[in-house]
């Protein structure tokens, strides 16, 4: 109850109060008894209030709530305590404000997360806030824009790691077998990025020392953290070069000295996000620690989740936005920031290829669906906000800031954000702030590039027209944009700062012969730079990626893309070539058979291991949901004979080998004509030369065999007893739960709907294993879900009830001959529930809306005649 704080109670309480400092004690020291749910958090506030006799209130969701002293006054609980709020009545103009209650351990991942390793049987917790989970862990006020200094004590077991923000102060003898560990105080910092890491972890030291502009040292400690079970696979050497890497540049390009003294990356399981950016312990998805061969396309993501969370101690913790309408101000930043750093810093040749194949297929994907918006987003509450950590506010704001970069210039930018750091240096700032900053480093009003670009919604369409003479030279060349804001139904026309790349054949391949740097503003721009060219065999729109746009093909550059797309040498090219392509496809404007042509045409000679990846992965969705039913076996058999034809061909013990394997192990969800081929790679009697079916590709595999109903469950037990790992625990969970079995169907269905035994990583095992078999098993959980969602929302914390309404959605149908996609029965199902249901919290509503709308999506398309 009052967990969903609203925008204008967040404003009020700020013109308020000023927070000067929290003293916040845990004790752990129970925390390795599985039968002990929760621990004592008593958390000391002082504040100010300009108003006194006023009253407000803290947040805590607490199992319970001990005391609540106000100014040396006992206030009783009974009385002031209402769900996850605490009422603090006739605040003088200065206060301290002490609450102590239990606070309880998560299986969510929000909050103090508590995990028991399988392979070892050990302990570990670690926090995740955002954006309002701090107050599971200790009573505070909760919003982006209450600042204050924290000073953390924990006590905890005495053979325990036990780490936070600020530099361990002291450890002292605690009793009993524990100590207590007194930590530094924080610089001014939001609620949302504190943080505590406790167990028995591993750890590594370094540090980097860099000069200053002023000519000063400035020495960092650097610290590294995984459980000790995956110590052994734990590349320290490699993280700590990327951290190194990241440091230097960004001091460089910043000017503004790292301001939080040490910098330590801890790596946990069962974590919700990629990362998370604490300032002085940023946290990560051990999934980065890497069990199994990686690819460098895993490394150089591994780098950008790294950098991505290194430029937040700037974008978003030492500056912060107010509320979180302006999220963008700290991830589109940070999204942008990740990628040109691991290009500049690390000197990756692939980092904007990467960034093309999924950062901007993820905004294009987001903002065409109904939940879309902008940029700078209305967030009324703390749902909505949880909701808006998506591939708007992340990749198209990215996207957007690359536009920026090449519309006025990389050096205008950083000298904006330097003045933007100095200027507003551990405050919080609204979009206004960082426009006034761009206006003095461009020397032009950024406003109405701004409404453009932050506040409309929508992907553009950019297009050309040509007109060309008898002699194969163009007459004219148009730029066409097409824009209209689906939250308005407005015209959303944007200026591009964009570049034509000419493309024609030289020895068989796709070579650039020209490109013409081009102002699109308006509707239509003509190129007069290109009168009397000769028409290329490709004219690429947004040739190195600079804007953001979907594209469309003149009728030769279109037949060139299908016939030869694998021609084309420039590798941002192909990427933005091939996104052009899906997004085709996921319009039902190229059917899901000649996508895969085009894919067949150009993974063979694909060298770059992310796009070969994403190529594959496409397909193999496009195949699955887009293709029609009658259709869809003999496409997917030429898709597997295809991939094994590539696994084979790729050089042994390559990155690419390894993607092919995987795609091939992905296919075999689906047909189980190939399970005894899986199977002799898994004893050993069929090999592929140089390729180790390691514990990744073993539960591939054997997925793969499960959800075909060709593994026993005494096999799978069996390959968990080869892996007693948290990975493996997963690998088995959605193995197990994948096998076409009404009971176990069942079983799945109750575990993840009305269960409370499965942790967050765990619950999705599940739900994924549920999803795949043949879809007469799930039919009869249509009407189910939908008459059980309400009651998951309402009766689960958000985290888990999205991860349950969003995987359980029904949504791989199929389109029956000669109906109607928008009269299929779960479309209209999600119809009658979305009219039914009006009241319902908007971010429910939301995922329903937004899977309704893949489905309906994969539907069209099924019905495109190849």
């Amino acid at each position: 109850m009052n967990e969903n704080l609203r925008r204008d109670e967040a404003a009020l309480r700020s013109s308020l109060l000023t927070i000067a400092s929290y003293e916040v004690h845990l004790d752990l020291r129970e925390a390795a008894d599985p039968e002990v749910a929760g621990f004592l958090s008593r958390s000391t506030v002082t504040f100010s209030c300009d108003a006194p006799g006023s009253e407000t209130f803290m947040d805590f969701i607490a199992d319970e709530v001990h005391r609540v002293t106000l100014n040396g006054t006992d206030l009783d609980p009974a009385v002031v305590v209402d769900g996850a709020r605490i009422t603090l009545p006739d605040l003088a103009a200065d206060n301290v404000v002490t609450i102590t209650g239990t606070a309880l351990y998560s299986r969510s991942g929000e909050g103090m997360h508590r995990f028991t390793d399988p392979a070892d049987g050990q302990t570990y917790l670690y926090t995740q806030y955002e954006p309002a989970d701090a107050r599971r862990v200790f009573a505070n006020f909760e919003q982006p824009d209450l600042k204050a200094a924290f000073t953390f004590s924990v006590s905890a077991p005495a053979d325990w790691l036990v780490a936070s923000n600020g530099a361990e102060a002291t450890r002292e003898d605690g009793g009993e077998g524990s100590r207590v560990w007194q930590f530094a105080p924080t610089e001014r910092i939001s609620t949302y990025i504190t943080t505590i890491l406790a167990g028995p972890y591993f750890a590594a030291t370094d540090h980097w020392s860099g000069t200053m502009s002023d000519g000063s040292t400035l020495e960092i400690p650097l610290g590294l953290y995984c459980r000790a079970s995956l110590a052994e696979a734990f590349d320290t050497d490699t993280i700590f070069d990327v951290t190194k890497r990241g440091l230097e540049y960004f001091h460089s390009r910043f000017e503004y000295p790292y301001p939080f003294g040490k910098y330590e990356q801890a790596f946990v399981p069962e974590y919700n996000l990629g990362a998370m950016e604490n300032p002085g312990l940023v946290t990560f998805t051990e999934a980065y620690i890497f069990r199994s061969k990686a690819t460098h396309d895993q490394y150089e993501a591994r780098a950008n989740t790294i950098l991505h969370e290194m430029a937040h101690m700037w974008f978003g913790d030492l500056v912060t936005m107010f509320w979180w309408d302006d999220l963008w101000l700290k991830e589109s930043f940070a999204d942008y920031m990740g990628a040109l750093a691991v290009a500049e810093a690390t000197g990756s040749a692939t980092s904007w290829v990467s960034f093309a194949n999924r950062r901007k297929a993820w905004a294009y994907l987001q903002d065409q669906l109904p939940s879309t918006h902008p940029i700078t987003a209305d967030i009324v509450d703390l749902e909505a906000a949880k909701q808006n950590f998506d591939g708007i506010t992340y990749a198209k704001g990215a996207s957007v800031l690359k536009q920026l970069v090449a519309y006025a210039g990389s050096e205008a930018f950083f000298e904006a954000a330097r003045a933007y750091f100095r200027t507003h240096a551990f405050g919080n700032t609204r979009l206004t702030d960082l426009l006034s900053a761009l206006s003095d480093a461009t020397g032009q009003d950024m406003t109405a590039w701004a409404q453009q670009w932050l506040q409309t919604s929508g992907v553009p369409l950019l297009s050309a027209e040509v007109e060309v003479d008898d002699d194969g030279a163009y007459r004219a060349v148009v730029i066409h944009q097409e824009a209209t804001d689906p939250v308005t139904g407005a015209a959303a026309l944007r200026p591009h700062q964009l570049r034509l790349g000419l493309y024609s054949f030289a020895a068989g391949a796709l070579v650039r012969t020209g490109a013409v740097d081009v102002r699109i503003d308006g509707a239509a721009t003509d190129v007069p730079e290109l009168v009397g060219v000769v028409q290329p065999d490709l004219l690429l729109i947004n040739d190195d990626d600079l804007t953001y746009a979907k594209i469309s093909f003149d009728e030769r550059s279109l037949a060139t893309l299908l016939g030869s797309v694998g021609c084309l040498e420039e590798p941002l090219a192909r990427a933005v070539c091939q996104a052009a392509l899906w997004s085709n496809t996921r319009d039902a404007a190229l059917s899901a058979a000649a996508y895969v042509g085009a894919v067949q045409l150009a993974a063979p000679g694909e060298s770059g291991v992310g796009a070969l990846q994403v190529m594959l992965r496409n397909a193999h969705h496009a195949v699955e949901h887009y293709s029609p039913a009658d259709e869809r076996e003999v496409l997917r058999e030429r898709l597997f004979s295809f991939v094994v034809e590539g696994l084979h061909a790729a050089e042994p013990a390559s990155d690419l080998q390894l993607v092919w394997a995987r795609a091939a192990a992905a296919l075999g969800l689906h047909s189980n004509t190939h399970s005894g081929w899986f199977r002799e790679l898994l004893g050993g009697k069929q090999s592929v030369t140089g390729l180790a079916v390691d514990p990744e590709l073993r539960w591939l595999l054997w997925q793969a065999l499960a959800a075909q109903g060709q593994a026993s469950g005494a096999e799978l037990e069996a390959e968990l007893d080869r892996d007693r790992t948290a990975a493996g625990k997963a690998g088995f969970t959605r193995a197990s739960t994948s096998v076409p079995d009404a009971a176990i169907k069942e079983k799945a269905w109750q575990e993840a709907v009305f269960g409370t035994r499965l942790s967050n990583e765990l619950l999705s095992a599940t739900i994924a294993g549920f999803a795949e078999g043949p879809a007469e098993l799930r039919a009869p959980y249509v009407d189910r879900y939908f008459a059980e969602i309400g009651r998951v929302w309402d009766a689960m914390g958000i985290e888990m009830a999205s991860r349950i309404v969003r995987g359980l959605f029904p949504g791989s149908q199929d389109l029956t001959p000669g109906e109607a996609a928008e009269e299929h029965r779960v479309v209209l199902a999600a119809d009658n529930w979305l009219t039914t249901y009006q009241s319902s919290p908007a971010a429910l509503r939301r995922i329903v809306l937004e899977e309704r709308d893949h489905l309906l999506r994969s539907l069209h398309a099924q019905g495109k005649v190849a």
